[in-house]
């Protein structure tokens, strides 16, 4: 039954992101690389979660990301002492930002240094060239996908810095959809904390197409074969040293960021909890929410006694950031650890490794208006389309796995 539920929702999410623009004759153009990205999704998440080999692949890529928070733990426990203790549970008993959230300082620095020596930029290059052959979007959307999951959706802007003011409202909407759609990997290990790893790289891969499915339908448009070009970013001149403590510095901004979101977000949605708590007879803010998107989980597959639960974090989701919805997976969720069904976990968590929400959209904006003014006021006027779109591919990417599960 699942299966049947779940294609009906594919069908309806990929109606949801075509409604806005309607455009049959693009559509006839894009419809054969549409299909081909759908089937690629099947094709690696059938791979990635159903075969010998994604598994190896998979717990391969977690063990190592453990690796790298245990030596991240070294350098947390010289300076905070004995209010860490990596090894007990990363999130539970010691503070959850020293945990999981300092590490992001430790992955940050060895991104820095794998742009240094130049490996980045060869495996930017030559995913974002295959990339394009196989979705029939423009070189610079391709690469800019790439380049989005790997060091993130604001400091991409800068790589194109260059070319940013020339582009059309058009292929702006393309690069940041493709950023809210994608995560960077100086927060997967803190995301493999919290939620099961292999739907963290599941998500990663299914939403980098999932980004261009949905742009095709919400957003086509064609490239003439003179401006269908990519100028590699370049590199600031600096030294080793100067380029370890410049990223050092940026990882420790992105875990202080995400700290001070989360005590925002979660003392605020306590609040309004408590206020609707009062107001409707213990009934709260997190419990509408799931009323309102259990339909919308239902359609990626979610058994119906189960549907208000993920609902509601779906929602929470969207409206704080996937931080927040993560967290009731683990042992700091009033409680403890939500319980679902295997499928149910496995649709959620999908769902929730993306930068889709509302504080995204001012952190795209803003950082491209800091570049190029003009494209900032137009991704901030766009800004619920973008997210619109964005939300569909988590969606879409849950529904697969749903449909895999």
């Amino acid at each position: 039954m699942h299966v049947i539920v779940g294609v009906f929702g594919l069908i309806v999410f990929l109606l949801l992101a075509y409604l806005p623009t309607r455009n049959v004759a693009m559509l006839k153009k894009k419809a054969p690389y549409i299909l081909g990205m759908l089937a690629i999704q099947f094709v690696l998440g059938l791979v990635m979660l159903k075969t010998p080999v994604g598994k190896y692949v998979i717990d391969g890529m977690s063990t190592g990301f453990q690796h790298l928070l245990s030596y991240a733990h070294e350098g947390t426990a010289f300076v905070f002492g004995g209010l860490v203790d990596y090894k007990k549970d990363a999130t539970s008993g010691t503070p959850f930002f020293l945990n999981v959230l300092t590490p992001i300082i430790l992955i940050s620095a060895l991104i820095g240094i794998l742009q240094f020596i130049k490996v980045l930029p060869l495996v930017i290059k030559y995913l974002g060239l295959g990339l394009s052959k196989v979705t029939g979007m423009p070189k610079l959307e391709s690469f800019n996908s790439v380049s989005s999951a790997i060091i993130g959706q604001s400091e991409n802007f800068i790589a194109i810095k260059k070319i940013l003011p020339t582009l059309p409202e058009n292929r702006v909407y393309t690069l940041s959809a493709s950023a809210m759609s994608t995560v960077s990997m100086s927060i997967v290990g803190s995301y493999m904390v919290m939620i099961e790893p292999k739907y963290v790289v599941a998500a990663i891969v299914l939403n980098l197409f999932g980004a261009f499915v949905v742009v095709s339908l919400i957003n086509p448009y064609e490239v003439a074969p003179e401006d269908d070009v990519y100028a590699p970013p370049e590199q600031k001149k600096q030294s080793f040293f100067e380029m370890l403590g410049e990223y050092i510095l940026d990882g420790a901004k992105v875990a202080l960021t995400v700290a001070a979101m989360l005590i925002g977000f979660v003392a605020i949605m306590a609040l309004v909890n408590g206020i609707f708590s009062g107001l409707f007879n213990g009934t709260t803010f997190q419990d509408v929410l799931g009323y309102v998107f259990a339909p919308l989980a239902w359609l990626t597959g979610v058994p119906w006694s189960e549907c208000q639960s993920v609902g509601s974090l779906m929602a929470t989701k969207l409206v704080t950031n996937e931080f927040v919805a993560m967290l009731s997976f683990t042992d700091q969720n009033p409680g403890g650890p939500l319980q679902l069904s295997a499928r149910s976990e496995a649709i959620a968590q999908t769902f929730l490794v993306s930068f889709a929400n509302f504080s995204s959209i001012g952190i795209i904006a803003g950082a491209a208006k800091s570049l190029a003014p003009v494209q900032g006021d137009q991704i901030a006027k766009f800004g619920l389309k973008l997210l619109y779109g964005a939300t569909l591919v988590s969606f879409i990417s849950a529904t697969i796995v749903g449909l895999i599960s």
